[in-house]
């Protein structure tokens, strides 16, 4: 399997270098910037599964990073490790798309530790298969089955059904799903969601582990049974 890749952004460069290479000789293949405008380049020539950032940053801060990344990127993991310990800086950074939130001085086992969690949350530290009692999906070779019975789901319908399922319980409302699914200048509105959902549901009438739920006036949501 391919190694992890973590973006370190953290204009500190004692703290980056130690950060990179401890995450390094753990088994992930980090990367160090220093400013926000270099991991915005970094992150163009290559695709990260995790970014771990400061806040207090010169030029761009870490709320404004966050909030870029999350344009581009809906899903990557992103960790704050900062000074700041104050309510308002988490409730900025949640608020700006991040999924965690860490104090200096950090423990660098814990990091470890909210890492392996992320990454188990966000379903890349799997062999990109899901499997849900007796349903399965292979993203590699895009195939879904259900007790061994293959579900024949078009390309669109499978990437629909796989996001649902990486985040179990969690609602994306349908523009969300129209963004990452549906071209922008389709001409498509986001009742077309609905039509793929219903296609969806048609097609797993058979599975009994897991149910597509409407979350009235929001979007979809998988939750498993």
């Amino acid at each position: 399997m391919d190694m992890i890749k973590i973006l370190v952004v953290e204009d500190d460069n004692d703290l980056n270098r130690t950060m990179c290479s401890f995450l390094s000789q753990n088994g992930y293949e980090a990367q160090g910037c220093l400013l926000a405008n270099d991991a915005y380049n970094a992150m163009y020539n290559k695709m990260f599964d995790l970014i771990i950032s400061d806040i207090m940053m010169p030029q761009i801060d870490g709320f404004e990073f966050a909030s870029t990344v999350r344009k581009i990127n809906p899903t990557v993991p992103i960790i704050f490790v900062t000074a700041r310990d104050d309510f308002s800086a988490k409730q900025k950074g949640f608020e700006a798309g991040i999924d965690d939130f860490m104090v200096k001085p950090i423990d660098l086992q814990e990091l470890l530790l909210r890492i392996s969690a992320l990454m188990r949350r966000a379903n890349i530290a799997q062999s990109k298969k899901i499997t849900v009692g007796s349903f399965s999906m292979d993203a590699d070779d895009r195939s879904a089955s259900n007790s061994g019975v293959e579900i024949n789901l078009t390309a669109r319908e499978f990437n629909l059904l796989y996001k649902l399922l990486s985040y179990p319980k969690k609602t994306f409302t349908r523009v969300q799903l129209m963004d990452e699914f549906w071209d922008a200048d389709s001409n498509a509105t986001p009742r077309a969601v609905d039509v793929y959902i219903t296609k969806l549901r048609d097609k797993l009438s058979a599975c009994k582990d897991f149910e597509i739920v409407t979350v009235h006036g929001l979007g979809y949501k998988a939750v498993l049974k």
